[in-house]
């Protein structure tokens, strides 16, 4: 099978050869025998006439080869087994045609030439449809490579968050802040809502899909610290049902959501931030926010929403969807039952 994997024109035409031999083996075994009834002189015409015979049926399954690798796409096999066979028919009345043209038709309507054109017909869809088969199944094979580099992304994107110098120095100054303060009572909250964000992060890596409940309940922890970073310059606004609390979503989506948020947009006493979480009515998460952008875009690479577009994808096979009209920023996030 490695030799249609990476079908080169050479491969193509060694197939092709390799196949005319064994669909005109009946003619090759009882050439002797027929040249044994035929005059000397009439030798030389039936010898070129099998050669041609052998030829045609060489560029036929290359043909018929190629056209099923490069240009039937459909996974379906009856289609397939059609469209070959239409190309198989038009190839026999061709060969008729030129039959008729040497004035050489002892075999134009023999059971052995239909069966010859019937095996052609049938070799080149069957390896078509094999070769589908197996270009399919190492696509499969590469999405699940794939969701597994981007779960090892997504775990080491949460590992990031952690240790991010930003993130830790932001939560340090938020941190003295309350004690500066000599609110005993909010930094003991603080450290509380700190130790459950990290906790959360640090075991993502065991979890693939989460409820929205859970997922909902490692953002509050963060939204307080938000909160206490930007002094009440940042609010959420989240309206979710219980009904909906048990529908299901990738680990840690949020956070990048909310990530990209901070990061994109300039929270300050002039521009309050909400930031709203919703449900609609086709059952997706909602987050949406108005857009206030900063005067010196971030340095970012945008591989957050990228990879939480990716694991959708993969775990779920739904896509994330954004809007994005200059005012409000929302992105759709599918959940599953």
């Amino acid at each position: 099978m490695n030799l249609l994997y990476k079908y080169s024109s050479f491969k193509l035409f060694l197939i092709s050869m390799l196949g005319a031999v064994f669909i005109t083996y009946p003619n090759i075994a009882s050439l002797p025998w027929e040249l044994s009834f035929l005059d000397e002189s009439k030798h030389s015409s039936h010898i070129l006439f099998f050669i041609a015979r052998y030829i045609f049926f060489s560029v036929l399954i290359w043909i018929l080869i190629r056209y099923n690798l490069y240009k039937i796409k459909t996974p379906l096999f009856q289609k397939r087994l059609l469209y070959t066979f239409l190309i198989a028919a038009v190839a026999y009345l061709i060969y008729i045609g030129i039959s008729f043209l040497i004035r050489f038709k002892s075999d134009c309507f023999t059971g052995t030439l239909l069966f010859q054109f019937f095996v052609a017909w049938i070799f080149c869809t069957f390896a078509g449809y094999v070769s589908v088969l197996s270009s399919e199944k190492r696509r499969k094979e590469q999405e699940i490579e794939q969701l597994k580099i981007e779960n090892l992304q997504s775990q080491c994107d949460a590992l990031a968050n952690q240790i991010n110098p930003h993130f830790f120095f932001n939560s340090l100054n938020s941190l003295a802040a309350l004690v500066r303060k000599n609110d005993n009572k909010n930094t003991l909250l603080f450290l509380n809502k700190l130790s459950d964000v990290f906790r959360y992060t640090l075991q993502s890596d065991k979890k693939s899909l989460v409820t929205l409940k859970e997922e909902l309940d490692f953002m509050q922890a963060f939204r307080y610290m938000l909160e206490v970073r930007f002094a009440n310059k940042l609010v959420f606004d989240i309206d979710i049902n219980q009904e909906s609390m048990e529908l299901k979503l990738p680990v840690l989506s949020l956070l990048p959501v909310i990530d990209n948020i901070v990061v994109h947009n300039t929270i300050d006493s002039e521009h309050i931030m909400t930031i709203t979480i919703r449900i609609n009515e086709q059952a997706e998460l909602v987050v949406s926010n108005p857009i206030y952008p900063k005067l010196t875009p971030p340095d970012t690479n945008g591989t957050g929403i990228r990879n939480l577009e990716n694991r959708f994808s993969l775990l779920m096979d739904k896509q994330v969807r954004i809007e994005n009209n200059t005012k409000i920023f929302r992105i759709f996030m599918p959940l599953k039952t």
